[in-house]
């Protein structure tokens, strides 16, 4: 068992743990690291934070993920070894679900008609089929429940939050990358925190809030063991191909 010590993004101190082990032959180019589950024993992390660094470590190109075969190590060293990759999705989500599940369950004992209206009318601007219109509305909505506190410092956090996720390359990657969570499933989850906000319950506003960014975590999760994998399926029919034309 190893623990990362030290100040910094968790994430980062994992990548830099990894880089030190290739560069003291620990891993080799050619070989592969060891399985998310062995990593996350490893480092007592969580599988988000180790999902997060080989994120990260595929942005350097440093390793690639290999469909059925695991991650493997590219390169000793890369010119984008030291690239600042900043804040991750799944980091951000996390500290966005502590945040918000409580934001919520104040908005919950404060929230007006006036303000119920106007997520009302935002939750039915996410079922737009323009994307940019639903996102944009989706945003407003989770600002318009921190606005119910009425704390300038609340306000700001929950807006910084939402868009640093576009700000930071490591975040914007896995979020390209995982496009939108559909419009039934963001239909649903924000129905649930506008349903238990028209209650005034401040528990269920609590669970609806951080239940709908636990399964964001959730989606980012499958969606880079997807992406992965589909990567690896293009590789593969392109070799295929590169074989096909050597044997005409």
């Amino acid at each position: 068992m190893q623990t990362i010590e030290g100040g910094g993004k968790l994430y980062r101190r994992i990548v830099q743990a990894i880089i030190t082990d290739i560069a003291n032959g620990v891993f080799t180019v050619g070989s592969r690291l060891p399985a998310e589950r062995d990593l996350t024993e490893r480092f007592q992390v969580s599988r988000p934070t180790i999902r997060e660094a080989m994120i990260a470590l595929e942005m350097k190109g440093i390793v690639e993920a290999r469909k059925g075969s695991g991650v493997f190590v590219l390169a000793s060293s890369t010119a984008n070894a030291d690239q600042e990759l900043d804040i991750g999705a799944f980091e951000i989500t996390e500290a966005r679900r502590l945040l918000e599940g409580e934001v919520a369950a104040v908005a919950a004992t404060e929230i007006t008609e006036q303000q119920l209206a106007e997520l009302r009318a935002l939750l039915a601007q996410m079922a737009q089929d323009d994307t940019k219109a639903a996102e944009d509305a989706d945003r407003r909505f989770h600002i318009a429940i921190a606005e119910v506190s009425g704390n300038a410092v609340i306000i700001s956090a929950v807006t910084d939050f939402w868009d640093l996720r576009f700000r930071s390359p490591l975040a914007r990657e896995v979020l390209l990358k995982a496009g939108s969570l559909g419009t039934e499933n963001r239909m649903e989850e924000h129905g649930r925190i506008l349903s238990a906000l028209e209650a005034r319950s401040p528990i269920d506003a609590r669970i609806a809030m951080r239940d709908h960014l636990a399964r964001v975590i959730d989606h980012l999760l499958d969606v880079t063991e997807t992406e992965a994998v589909e990567r690896a399926r293009a590789a593969t029919d392109q070799r295929r191909r590169a074989l096909a034309r050597r044997s005409v």
